[in-house]
Protein backbone atom coordinates (compact mmCIF):
# COMPACT_ATOMS: atom_id res chain seq x y z
CA UNK A 1 0.00 0.00 0.00
CA UNK A 2 1.36 3.43 -0.96
CA UNK A 3 2.36 5.85 1.80
CA UNK A 4 -0.10 8.55 2.83
CA UNK A 5 0.79 12.00 1.46
CA UNK A 6 1.04 14.52 4.29
CA UNK A 7 0.53 18.25 3.90
CA UNK A 8 1.67 20.43 6.80
CA UNK A 9 0.22 23.89 7.43
CA UNK A 10 2.81 26.12 9.04
CA UNK A 11 6.56 25.81 9.50
CA UNK A 12 7.09 27.02 13.04
CA UNK A 13 8.35 25.43 16.24
CA UNK A 14 5.48 22.96 16.57
CA UNK A 15 5.89 21.61 13.04
CA UNK A 16 9.64 21.19 13.37
CA UNK A 17 9.81 19.88 16.95
CA UNK A 18 6.62 17.90 17.53
CA UNK A 19 5.47 16.70 14.13
CA UNK A 20 8.20 16.20 11.52
CA UNK A 21 10.51 14.18 13.83
CA UNK A 22 7.71 11.64 14.28
CA UNK A 23 6.22 11.73 10.79
CA UNK A 24 9.44 11.26 8.79
CA UNK A 25 10.47 7.90 10.34
CA UNK A 26 7.02 6.45 9.60
CA UNK A 27 7.26 4.50 6.37
CA UNK A 28 3.50 4.75 5.87
CA UNK A 29 3.68 8.54 5.72
CA UNK A 30 5.48 10.81 3.28
CA UNK A 31 6.06 14.55 3.72
CA UNK A 32 4.52 15.75 0.48
CA UNK A 33 3.66 19.45 0.86
CA UNK A 34 3.85 22.52 3.09
CA UNK A 35 1.82 25.67 3.41
CA UNK A 36 4.21 28.48 4.27
CA UNK A 37 3.18 32.05 3.46
CA UNK A 38 6.73 33.33 3.04
CA UNK A 39 7.99 33.54 -0.49
CA UNK A 40 10.66 31.02 -1.44
CA UNK A 41 14.14 32.59 -1.16
CA UNK A 42 16.30 32.87 -4.25
CA UNK A 43 19.33 31.35 -2.52
CA UNK A 44 18.30 28.23 -0.63
CA UNK A 45 21.74 26.60 -0.57
CA UNK A 46 23.24 29.08 1.89
CA UNK A 47 20.09 29.55 3.95
CA UNK A 48 20.05 28.67 7.64
CA UNK A 49 18.20 25.45 8.48
CA UNK A 50 14.69 25.84 9.80
CA UNK A 51 13.82 29.08 8.01
CA UNK A 52 12.07 27.98 4.84
CA UNK A 53 10.68 24.68 3.61
CA UNK A 54 12.14 25.08 0.14
CA UNK A 55 15.63 24.96 1.65
CA UNK A 56 14.97 22.15 4.14
CA UNK A 57 12.62 20.06 1.99
CA UNK A 58 13.47 20.93 -1.60
CA UNK A 59 11.65 17.94 -3.05
CA UNK A 60 8.27 18.76 -1.48
CA UNK A 61 5.49 20.98 -2.74
CA UNK A 62 5.45 24.54 -1.41
CA UNK A 63 2.16 26.42 -1.29
CA UNK A 64 1.64 30.00 -0.15
CA UNK A 65 -2.18 30.08 -0.13
CA UNK A 66 -4.77 27.84 1.47
CA UNK A 67 -6.71 27.73 -1.81
CA UNK A 68 -3.90 26.08 -3.76
CA UNK A 69 -2.91 23.90 -0.80
CA UNK A 70 -6.38 22.40 -0.29
CA UNK A 71 -6.90 22.09 -4.04
CA UNK A 72 -4.04 19.60 -4.38
CA UNK A 73 -5.81 16.22 -4.69
CA UNK A 74 -2.62 14.34 -3.79
CA UNK A 75 -2.64 15.61 -0.20
CA UNK A 76 -4.39 12.97 1.89
CA UNK A 77 -3.61 14.00 5.47
CA UNK A 78 -3.43 17.62 6.62
CA UNK A 79 -1.56 18.62 9.80
CA UNK A 80 -2.71 22.03 11.07
CA UNK A 81 0.06 23.85 12.97
CA UNK A 82 -1.17 27.40 12.43
CA UNK A 83 -2.42 30.03 14.90
CA UNK A 84 -5.14 28.84 17.25
CA UNK A 85 -7.83 31.09 15.84
CA UNK A 86 -7.46 29.43 12.42
CA UNK A 87 -7.78 25.84 13.61
CA UNK A 88 -11.52 25.45 13.14
CA UNK A 89 -11.59 27.26 9.80
CA UNK A 90 -8.71 25.33 8.27
CA UNK A 91 -9.86 21.99 9.66
CA UNK A 92 -13.28 22.45 8.09
CA UNK A 93 -11.77 23.44 4.74
CA UNK A 94 -9.48 20.41 4.81
CA UNK A 95 -12.33 18.02 5.61
CA UNK A 96 -14.53 19.47 2.86
CA UNK A 97 -11.59 19.09 0.47
CA UNK A 98 -11.57 15.37 1.23
CA UNK A 99 -8.55 15.28 3.55
CA UNK A 100 -7.99 13.54 6.86
CA UNK A 101 -7.04 16.08 9.54
CA UNK A 102 -4.76 16.36 12.57
CA UNK A 103 -5.25 19.63 14.48
CA UNK A 104 -2.58 20.90 16.86
CA UNK A 105 -3.82 21.63 20.36
CA UNK A 106 -5.89 23.41 21.35
CA UNK A 107 -8.37 21.67 19.06
CA UNK A 108 -10.53 24.79 18.66
CA UNK A 109 -11.28 27.96 20.58
CA UNK A 110 -14.89 27.03 21.42
CA UNK A 111 -16.80 23.80 21.92
CA UNK A 112 -19.34 25.02 19.36
CA UNK A 113 -16.57 25.08 16.75
CA UNK A 114 -15.53 21.59 17.86
CA UNK A 115 -19.09 20.27 17.51
CA UNK A 116 -19.27 21.70 13.99
CA UNK A 117 -16.00 20.03 13.00
CA UNK A 118 -17.14 16.68 14.39
CA UNK A 119 -20.33 16.91 12.35
CA UNK A 120 -18.32 17.83 9.24
CA UNK A 121 -15.98 14.86 9.74
CA UNK A 122 -18.95 12.51 10.08
CA UNK A 123 -20.47 13.98 6.91
CA UNK A 124 -17.26 13.62 4.89
CA UNK A 125 -16.23 10.27 6.35
CA UNK A 126 -12.71 11.51 7.08
CA UNK A 127 -10.53 11.04 10.14
CA UNK A 128 -10.42 14.09 12.42
CA UNK A 129 -8.21 14.14 15.49
CA UNK A 130 -6.24 16.44 17.79
CA UNK A 131 -2.52 16.29 18.46
CA UNK A 132 -2.61 15.07 22.04
CA UNK A 133 0.95 13.77 22.06
CA UNK A 134 1.16 14.07 25.85
CA UNK A 135 -0.86 10.89 26.13
CA UNK A 136 2.37 9.29 24.94
CA UNK A 137 4.51 10.89 27.67
CA UNK A 138 6.39 8.39 29.80
CA UNK A 139 4.85 9.63 33.04
CA UNK A 140 1.28 9.45 31.70
CA UNK A 141 1.84 5.98 30.28
CA UNK A 142 3.26 4.93 33.65
CA UNK A 143 0.39 6.23 35.77
CA UNK A 144 -2.13 4.77 33.34
CA UNK A 145 -0.56 1.34 33.69
CA UNK A 146 -0.39 1.54 37.49
CA UNK A 147 -4.04 2.58 37.65
CA UNK A 148 -5.11 -0.22 35.32
CA UNK A 149 -3.39 -2.67 37.68
CA UNK A 150 -5.15 -1.09 40.69
CA UNK A 151 -1.89 -0.26 42.45
CA UNK A 152 -3.59 2.49 44.48
CA UNK A 153 -6.84 0.84 45.47
CA UNK A 154 -9.65 3.40 45.43
CA UNK A 155 -8.11 6.68 44.28
CA UNK A 156 -9.14 9.66 46.39
CA UNK A 157 -6.85 12.36 45.03
CA UNK A 158 -4.77 13.16 41.95
CA UNK A 159 -2.67 16.19 41.07
CA UNK A 160 -1.41 16.74 37.53
CA UNK A 161 1.20 19.50 37.15
CA UNK A 162 2.78 21.13 34.12
CA UNK A 163 4.81 24.01 35.51
CA UNK A 164 7.38 26.19 33.74
CA UNK A 165 9.45 28.55 35.82
CA UNK A 166 9.64 31.99 34.15
CA UNK A 167 9.44 30.78 30.53
CA UNK A 168 10.54 33.43 28.04
CA UNK A 169 7.75 32.63 25.60
CA UNK A 170 4.97 34.03 27.83
CA UNK A 171 6.26 37.54 27.04
CA UNK A 172 4.34 37.39 23.75
CA UNK A 173 1.10 37.55 25.73
CA UNK A 174 1.28 41.32 26.09
CA UNK A 175 -2.35 42.25 25.46
CA UNK A 176 -4.36 43.57 28.44
CA UNK A 177 -7.46 41.83 27.14
CA UNK A 178 -8.20 38.18 26.60
CA UNK A 179 -7.32 36.94 23.13
CA UNK A 180 -9.41 33.85 22.35
CA UNK A 181 -7.33 30.69 22.49
CA UNK A 182 -4.33 32.25 24.24
CA UNK A 183 -3.03 31.66 27.74
CA UNK A 184 -1.85 28.68 29.76
CA UNK A 185 -5.28 27.12 30.13
CA UNK A 186 -5.55 26.71 26.36
CA UNK A 187 -1.83 26.01 26.02
CA UNK A 188 -0.42 23.57 28.54
CA UNK A 189 -3.88 23.02 30.01
CA UNK A 190 -5.03 21.42 26.77
CA UNK A 191 -2.64 18.58 27.56
CA UNK A 192 -3.14 18.13 31.29
CA UNK A 193 -6.91 18.54 31.21
CA UNK A 194 -7.00 15.89 28.49
CA UNK A 195 -4.95 13.59 30.71
CA UNK A 196 -7.36 14.13 33.62
CA UNK A 197 -10.36 13.34 31.43
CA UNK A 198 -8.65 10.22 30.09
CA UNK A 199 -7.84 8.96 33.57
CA UNK A 200 -11.09 9.80 35.35
CA UNK A 201 -13.74 10.86 32.82
CA UNK A 202 -16.00 13.89 32.84
CA UNK A 203 -16.32 15.55 36.26
CA UNK A 204 -19.52 16.43 38.07
CA UNK A 205 -18.34 20.00 38.65
CA UNK A 206 -15.47 22.35 37.84
CA UNK A 207 -13.85 24.99 40.06
CA UNK A 208 -11.06 27.12 38.64
CA UNK A 209 -8.68 29.88 39.63
CA UNK A 210 -6.83 31.74 36.87
CA UNK A 211 -3.96 34.15 37.56
CA UNK A 212 -1.54 36.46 35.79
CA UNK A 213 1.90 36.36 37.42
CA UNK A 214 4.13 37.84 34.69
CA UNK A 215 4.08 41.44 36.00
CA UNK A 216 1.46 42.65 33.53
CA UNK A 217 -2.20 43.60 33.90
CA UNK A 218 -3.81 41.13 31.53
CA UNK A 219 -6.78 38.79 31.28
CA UNK A 220 -4.59 36.20 29.56
CA UNK A 221 -3.73 33.68 32.25
CA UNK A 222 -0.25 32.28 32.82
CA UNK A 223 -1.15 30.24 35.90
CA UNK A 224 -4.21 28.18 36.72
CA UNK A 225 -5.63 25.68 39.16
CA UNK A 226 -8.59 23.61 38.02
CA UNK A 227 -10.32 21.37 40.55
CA UNK A 228 -12.52 18.56 39.27
CA UNK A 229 -15.09 16.97 41.56
CA UNK A 230 -16.92 13.75 40.80
CA UNK A 231 -20.04 11.91 41.86
CA UNK A 232 -21.41 8.37 41.95
CA UNK A 233 -18.69 5.77 42.50
CA UNK A 234 -16.08 8.55 42.32
CA UNK A 235 -17.75 10.88 44.84
CA UNK A 236 -14.66 10.82 47.08
CA UNK A 237 -12.30 11.73 44.23
CA UNK A 238 -10.68 15.14 43.89
CA UNK A 239 -8.54 15.90 40.82
CA UNK A 240 -6.42 19.05 40.64
CA UNK A 241 -4.77 20.22 37.42
CA UNK A 242 -2.17 22.98 37.84
CA UNK A 243 0.22 25.15 35.88
CA UNK A 244 2.25 28.12 37.09
CA UNK A 245 5.13 30.20 35.76
CA UNK A 246 6.39 30.88 39.29
CA UNK A 247 8.06 27.65 40.35
CA UNK A 248 11.69 28.10 41.45
CA UNK A 249 12.27 24.43 42.19
CA UNK A 250 15.21 22.17 41.47
CA UNK A 251 12.82 19.66 39.93
CA UNK A 252 9.29 20.42 38.81
CA UNK A 253 6.50 18.35 40.29
CA UNK A 254 4.58 16.27 37.75
CA UNK A 255 2.17 13.74 39.27
CA UNK A 256 0.79 12.91 42.68
CA UNK A 257 -1.77 10.16 43.15
CA UNK A 258 -2.96 8.62 46.37
CA UNK A 259 -5.61 6.08 47.24
CA UNK A 260 -6.64 3.59 49.86
CA UNK A 261 -3.84 1.14 48.98
CA UNK A 262 -0.99 3.30 47.73
CA UNK A 263 0.44 6.52 46.37
CA UNK A 264 2.74 7.71 43.59
CA UNK A 265 4.80 10.90 43.51
CA UNK A 266 6.77 11.93 40.45
CA UNK A 267 8.88 14.90 39.46
CA UNK A 268 10.35 15.97 36.08
CA UNK A 269 8.82 16.46 32.66
CA UNK A 270 8.86 13.95 29.85
CA UNK A 271 12.16 14.30 28.00
CA UNK A 272 11.18 13.66 24.36
CA UNK A 273 10.87 17.32 23.36
CA UNK A 274 14.24 18.14 24.92
CA UNK A 275 15.81 15.21 23.13
CA UNK A 276 14.49 16.40 19.76
CA UNK A 277 15.77 19.93 20.39
CA UNK A 278 19.16 18.47 21.32
CA UNK A 279 19.30 16.76 17.95
CA UNK A 280 18.49 13.20 18.94
CA UNK A 281 16.53 11.18 16.40
CA UNK A 282 13.19 9.78 17.54
CA UNK A 283 14.36 6.37 16.31
CA UNK A 284 17.38 6.35 18.64
CA UNK A 285 17.35 3.35 20.98
CA UNK A 286 17.52 5.66 24.02
CA UNK A 287 14.84 8.08 22.85
CA UNK A 288 12.10 8.62 25.43
CA UNK A 289 13.87 6.54 28.08
CA UNK A 290 14.09 8.32 31.39
CA UNK A 291 17.03 8.21 33.77
CA UNK A 292 16.37 6.31 36.98
CA UNK A 293 16.86 9.53 38.96
CA UNK A 294 13.51 10.72 37.58
CA UNK A 295 11.53 7.61 38.45
CA UNK A 296 8.46 8.20 40.59
CA UNK A 297 8.12 6.94 44.17
CA UNK A 298 5.55 4.18 44.61
CA UNK A 299 4.35 3.54 48.17
CA UNK A 300 1.83 0.80 48.91
CA UNK A 301 0.14 -0.74 51.95
CA UNK A 302 0.74 -4.26 50.65
CA UNK A 303 3.73 -5.38 48.64
CA UNK A 304 3.07 -4.58 44.98
CA UNK A 305 6.38 -5.63 43.37
CA UNK A 306 9.06 -7.43 45.37
CA UNK A 307 11.73 -6.67 42.77
CA UNK A 308 11.32 -2.92 43.18
CA UNK A 309 9.90 -2.30 46.64
CA UNK A 310 11.29 -2.84 50.11
CA UNK A 311 9.48 -2.61 53.44
CA UNK A 312 10.05 0.67 55.26
CA UNK A 313 9.90 0.21 59.04
CA UNK A 314 9.26 3.89 59.71
CA UNK A 315 6.20 4.31 57.50
CA UNK A 316 5.19 0.63 57.54
CA UNK A 317 4.78 0.84 53.76
CA UNK A 318 6.40 -0.87 50.81
CA UNK A 319 8.51 1.74 49.00
CA UNK A 320 10.29 1.77 45.65
CA UNK A 321 11.29 3.93 42.69
CA UNK A 322 8.98 2.75 39.93
CA UNK A 323 10.59 2.69 36.45
CA UNK A 324 9.02 5.14 34.01
CA UNK A 325 7.56 3.56 30.90
CA UNK A 326 9.37 4.93 27.85
CA UNK A 327 7.69 7.91 26.22
CA UNK A 328 6.93 7.36 22.55
CA UNK A 329 5.53 10.16 20.39
CA UNK A 330 6.18 7.96 17.37
CA UNK A 331 3.12 5.99 18.41
CA UNK A 332 0.84 8.98 17.85
CA UNK A 333 1.25 8.96 14.08
CA UNK A 334 1.32 5.18 13.99
CA UNK A 335 -2.12 5.26 15.60
CA UNK A 336 -3.34 7.91 13.15
CA UNK A 337 -2.22 5.78 10.21
CA UNK A 338 -3.93 2.72 11.67
CA UNK A 339 -7.20 4.69 11.94
CA UNK A 340 -6.94 6.00 8.38
CA UNK A 341 -6.21 2.48 7.10
CA UNK A 342 -9.20 1.14 9.03
CA UNK A 343 -7.00 -1.17 11.08
CA UNK A 344 -7.80 0.32 14.51
CA UNK A 345 -10.09 2.77 16.23
CA UNK A 346 -8.89 6.35 16.41
CA UNK A 347 -6.91 6.79 19.63
CA UNK A 348 -7.55 10.53 20.11
CA UNK A 349 -11.19 10.93 19.21
CA UNK A 350 -12.51 14.38 18.22
CA UNK A 351 -15.25 14.06 20.83
CA UNK A 352 -12.53 13.78 23.48
CA UNK A 353 -10.79 16.87 22.08
CA UNK A 354 -14.14 18.67 22.21
CA UNK A 355 -14.53 17.79 25.90
CA UNK A 356 -11.15 19.42 26.66
CA UNK A 357 -12.34 22.66 25.08
CA UNK A 358 -15.62 22.45 26.97
CA UNK A 359 -13.71 21.94 30.21
CA UNK A 360 -11.66 25.06 29.47
CA UNK A 361 -14.87 27.03 28.89
CA UNK A 362 -16.31 25.82 32.19
CA UNK A 363 -13.07 26.66 34.00
CA UNK A 364 -13.17 30.21 32.68
CA UNK A 365 -16.82 30.49 33.67
CA UNK A 366 -16.03 29.25 37.18
CA UNK A 367 -13.19 31.73 37.55
CA UNK A 368 -15.27 34.64 36.30
CA UNK A 369 -18.28 33.87 38.51
CA UNK A 370 -16.17 32.68 41.47
CA UNK A 371 -18.30 29.57 41.82
CA UNK A 372 -18.17 25.88 41.06
CA UNK A 373 -20.04 25.09 37.86
CA UNK A 374 -21.59 21.76 36.87
CA UNK A 375 -20.49 19.89 33.77
CA UNK A 376 -22.78 20.77 30.90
Amino acid sequence: MAPINVGLMGYGFSTKCFHLPFIEPNQELIVYAFLQRAKAPVDTINMETGVHVTADYPHTKHYRTTETFFADPAIELVIICTNVETHAEFAEQALLAGKHVVVEKPFTVTSTEADHLIATAEKTGKVLTCFQNRRYDGDFRTISQLMSRRAFGKITECEIHYDADSPAWVSKWDSPGLIPGEGMLYGLGSHTLDQALQLFGRPHSVTAFLRTLRNIDSETDDAFTVVLQYDGNQKDLLVTVKTTIVSPMERQMKLFVRGTEGSFLKFDEDLQADQVMAGMLSTDSTFGIEDSASYGLLSTVQEYDAKIQTFDNRSKKYIGKWPTTAGRYLSYYEDVVAAIRGKADLRVKPEQARDVIRLIELARESHKKRVSVPWS
